[in-house]
């Protein structure tokens, strides 16, 4: 995960629970961008955005009056709001982002959210998505990653599909493209890195990293 974020960017999924995140929400050397459906959340836990983006019709008059000071209206239906938030975030010139509570609560919100991982990862130098239960990330070439053994790692393989090989993983690749979503999940790191070789330019891959850790692995 990111370890020194410059901005996190807070969609209106299933807000986050541990202590960890909310304490990275609370730190004031990083920037918070949300969504116009997450001051809900931050506001009940007293977190306030740096700035709110959205079409802002659903946002509250009350927050709108309260947080007059930070709203960026962006009227356009051509992309969800944490794209809104993620290329606003791009045009502030932020570098390393975070993005929490995109996942959760609706499924098909989720997947979406996931898949645009392969469309941020190009937008800035790192970009991860957090949630209560693990992160992901979005590679396009041979990568190696930090982990622990035993550690629940899973890889989703995007159009255009890619040959992938790993070494460090309990299951290794073998020239797989992973063209059912399944057949990537529930693997496991063997060590404290792992790697996964990407034979394909213009792959877009992304691995989760699960908070499950197997003792006996």
């Amino acid at each position: 995960m990111i370890e020194n974020p410059d901005c996190i960017v807070v969609a209106n999924g299933l807000f986050p629970q541990k202590k960890e995140t909310i304490d990275l929400l609370r730190d004031n050397n990083c920037t918070i961008i949300a969504c116009d459906g997450a001051i809900n959340n931050l506001d009940c836990i007293g977190i306030t955005p740096d700035y709110i983006i959205g079409d802002l019709d659903s946002l509250e008059d009350k927050y709108k009056l309260k947080y007059s000071d930070r709203l960026i209206k962006v009227s356009e239906q051509e992309t969800n709001d944490l794209t809104k938030a993620m290329m606003r975030a791009k045009d502030f010139g932020f570098k390393n982002i975070i993005i929490v509570a995109a996942t959760g609560l609706r499924e098909d919100h989720s997947l979406g959210n996931i898949s645009l991982m392969s469309v941020y990862k190009e937008m800035f130098d790192s970009v991860c998505m957090l949630s209560d239960f693990g992160h992901f990330i979005s590679i396009s070439k041979t990568t190696t990653f930090k982990s622990l053994a035993g550690q629940q790692i899973s890889i989703f393989n995007l159009p255009p599909l890619s040959e992938l090989e790993s070494e460090g993983l309990m299951f290794p690749l073998n020239k797989h493209k992973l063209p059912i979503w399944w057949e990537g999940t529930l693997n496991q790191s063997i060590s404290e890195e792992f790697k996964i070789i990407v034979k394909q330019p213009n792959a877009n891959i992304i691995v989760y990293f699960s908070d499950v850790v197997k003792d006996n692995f």
